[in-house]
């Protein structure tokens, strides 16, 4: 069954004679058009018309030479049309532009341009690092384009805080502490006198706004990168998406079109070929201290909490300990917690109480045949990042988190 959707046609009506910076108007339109990833253009030349000068043209035998009208036609989802209104509008000194709503099937293959997000926040290569944190935490961004100009000079990421400017908490945990503890871990770090520019990833890995979602997830998989600029054809920033861009994509792709070669050959694997069985656990009744250990030496950064036949009762995240202290208005206990989570000193602060008092009972899990298309979908509707998988008993088997998926995906 075929699945139409909704679009908007643009029209430009120009004439043939009408140029932009030296090129014919209907050329450099097309040009633009490609070059942002636009769906497709056409381009229909008249054999008779008038515009508002009222000057009669036509293509009769020998006057072929006249300024005859032309129309550019656009097709493409309402967003992106809006989108590319307001530069064809600069475009056009004379003719007329005529938008209208349709219902259309596209046979094309699944694009980043059709998944990005194109409001992207970025900063200039001599913002100073605490502005570039702050417009981190206020975007809730995990990643930020470096501009040189109107070029990418280098993306700032998470990882780059966390290794080139010793921030000592990742930015999801950044966002527990209260502000002035906030305020003293930013001094702390040593970003005094940094900008955006020393600690930048650089030259930034980009992508083409015209490149399949399939092989942007194999680049992300292979290279394990969590987030790309996308960029048209001559360099200018047009984007930015993410792994749970490309997984959305993906999800609602094979909820409508399974059997299309636009979806990734790994999409019809399940659970079992992404699970990561080396997962710590612990009982409710386990003593936060011991928790906190755990926590310091996994890289899953969270321990299941199950019962004495393993079956899963909770879950306790790095960022639910420091919050569970920071509600108690502890800041010498948070400061030490902070400096253990991070390894910053030998030793662990003693805490009192246990998992029961801090742990999540609402556990997102799924079986280990689970679909990964399924699979693809949960983590993408509860925003999360990692899924617990059980036996059909509820018993805890391991974990599934979004870089596995995307190996499993590409198949690497």
């Amino acid at each position: 069954m075929l699945k139409s959707i909704d679009v908007k046609i643009l029209k430009v009506f120009v004439g043939e004679a009408a140029r932009h910076k030296g090129r014919p108007l209907h050329e450099a339109i097309v040009e633009e058009a490609r070059q942002r990833g636009m769906a497709g253009a056409s381009v229909c030349r008249g054999f008779m018309g008038f515009g508002a000068g009222s000057l009669l043209h036509t293509a009769k035998i020998l006057r072929l030479a006249e300024d005859l009208p032309v129309i550019v036609e656009i097709v493409d989802t309402p967003s992106r049309v809006e989108s590319f209104l307001p530069v064809v509008d600069a475009m056009v000194e004379e003719g007329s532009i005529v938008m209208q709503d349709g219902q259309a099937v596209f046979h094309l293959p699944l694009r980043i341009r059709d998944v990005m997000t194109e409001h992207v926040a970025t900063v200039d290569i001599r913002t100073p690092l605490p502005a570039v944190v702050d417009l981190l935490l206020r975007r809730e961004v995990k990643a930020v384009p470096v501009m040189d100009g109107r070029n990418i000079a280098g993306i700032v990421t998470g990882g780059d805080l966390l290794s080139r400017a010793r921030m000592p908490l990742r930015l999801d945990m950044q966002g527990q502490l209260p502000f002035e503890q906030r305020c003293e871990q930013g001094a702390a770090s040593g970003f005094a006198g940094l900008v955006a520019q020393d600690i930048m990833s650089s030259p930034a890995r980009t992508l083409n706004i015209k490149t399949d979602v399939v092989d942007a997830l194999k680049i992300m998989a292979g290279k394990n990168i969590k987030r790309l600029p996308v960029t048209a054809d001559d360099g200018t920033l047009l984007g930015i998406v993410s792994r749970t861009d490309v997984l959305a994509a993906i999800a609602k792709a094979s909820s409508v079109a399974g059997h299309l070669e636009i979806l990734p050959p790994g999409l019809h694997s399940t659970a079992r070929d992404a699970l990561f069985t080396d997962v710590p656990t612990a009982g409710p009744d386990t003593p936060l201290a011991d928790i906190l250990d755990q926590l310091v030496r996994s890289p899953l950064r969270r321990v299941v909490i199950v019962d004495a036949e393993r079956k899963v009762l909770g879950l306790v995240h790095d960022w639910d300990l420091l919050r569970s202290f920071v509600q108690k208005e502890s800041p010498g206990l948070v400061a030490r917690l902070v400096r253990a989570l991070t390894s910053q000193e030998p030793g662990l602060p003693a805490l009192e109480g246990t998992a029961r008092d801090v742990m999540t009972t609402r556990v997102v899990t799924a079986r280990t045949d689970a679909p990964l298309a399924h699979v693809i979908g949960t983590l993408v509707e509860k925003k999360i990042k990692r899924i617990v998988v059980t036996d059909d008993d509820g018993r805890l088997l391991g974990i599934v988190d979004r870089d596995a998926v995307l190996k499993a995906l590409a198949r690497l």
